[in-house]
């Protein structure tokens, strides 16, 4: 995460951070210590209202790091996450369909997850691969990468038996770094072979699981918090990080659409800085600029009669033909099939 101080990122139940402390205080080290640097107080940990960072968790596992001897804390953490902490995002994942449904939510919803990583999932004719590209955490220490890939492992271990019902183990793990001199201790908690110094992070199912139905799969409870859970993304772009501040100044008055530059100095920085933000958020002003206006289109037809010609000229738009094609780009839809 970018080093300077945001009072939007906040939007995350603490239970991550929950996890970690539980398992430090059985280690013999205290919350207080645990939680230090973080900003989060020992009674707010089970606080219905607290809501933490991906920032702050970072700063535990920086403390696990330094005083844990215990190279199985990640591994212990993600096997106590359970989907049931994770709200409506856990429960979408655990009524879907199928766990091919499971696989492409878990990626659609990741942002709700408290995301310390960036996970992709691809599907090929006998398996299927997740895969962790890169960290949310700008330039993490080689001990802090590895901290987070472990636990993200088994946390994808357990949530798939979570959804499953039933013991789902990986066919592979894959590592990009050397082998650790705990590496014994990670097939015990990933329950396959596993295999360091490989070209990128990846853990491997066979593709057969994948027509399997959930244990408490149920396609009306699945629809309805698929939804919300789509609101909830929406909440998210618009409170985290500098593009979440980018969001909120341009659905304030969303029919102007001001440029990087006038949107730069509503929030004391150049442009320049704001792009560069931007980039390290993995996104652009256009990109943001392009979904809010998606977005907004997106509302204005499904819940008012305003003609399309209407539409357009709000999104700042030359002629209707022009908003056509951006609405065609953005939704592979046209206004009439958005409509109804």
């Amino acid at each position: 995460m970018p080093g300077f101080p945001l009072l939007n990122e906040r939007i995350y139940a603490p239970y991550k951070i929950a996890a970690l402390v539980e398992v430090l205080a059985e280690q013999g080290i205290a919350p207080e210590d645990s939680l230090k640097g973080s900003g989060v107080d020992v009674d707010q940990l089970y606080g219905t209202s607290t809501l933490t960072s991906v920032r702050q968790y970072a700063a535990v596992c920086k403390n696990a790091i330094a005083m844990s001897r215990e190279p199985a804390t990640p591994f212990e953490v993600g096997s106590r996450l359970h989907l049931a902490a994770y709200g409506m995002y856990g429960y979408a994942l655990m009524s879907c369909l199928s766990l091919r449904d499971y696989f492409r939510l878990g990626t659609k919803y990741h942002r709700l997850a408290t995301p310390t990583l960036t996970i992709v999932w691809n599907e090929y004719p006998d398996r299927a691969v997740w895969t962790f590209p890169d960290a949310f955490i700008s330039s993490p220490t080689r001990e802090l990468g590895d901290f987070l890939i472990e636990q993200q492992f088994t946390q994808h271990v357990t949530h798939l038996q979570d959804v499953a019902g039933h013991s789902c183990p990986p066919v592979k793990a894959c590592f990009s770094y050397p082998a650790p001199t705990y590496a014994d201790i990670y097939p015990k908690y990933l329950g396959c072979p596993c295999y360091f110094a490989q070209e990128q992070c990846e853990l491997v199912y066979d593709s057969a699981i994948l027509e399997q139905k959930p244990q408490l799969a149920n396609r009306h409870s699945a629809a309805l918090i698929q939804e919300m859970c789509d609101r909830l993304i929406g909440q998210a772009k618009t409170s985290t990080g500098a593009s979440g501040e980018v969001y909120q100044v341009l659905m304030r008055k969303p029919g102007e659409f001001p440029g990087m530059d006038a949107v730069a100095h509503v929030l004391k920085m150049t442009s320049r800085t704001l792009r560069r933000r931007l980039e390290a958020e993995g996104t652009s002003f256009v990109a943001i600029a392009d979904d809010v206006r998606c977005s907004l289109a997106t509302e204005y037809l499904k819940t008012t009669k305003m003609s399309t010609e209407d539409i357009a000229m709000l999104l700042g738009f030359s002629d209707a033909a022009n908003f056509r094609r951006a609405l065609k780009r953005w939704t592979g839809k046209g206004p009439g099939q958005l409509r109804h």
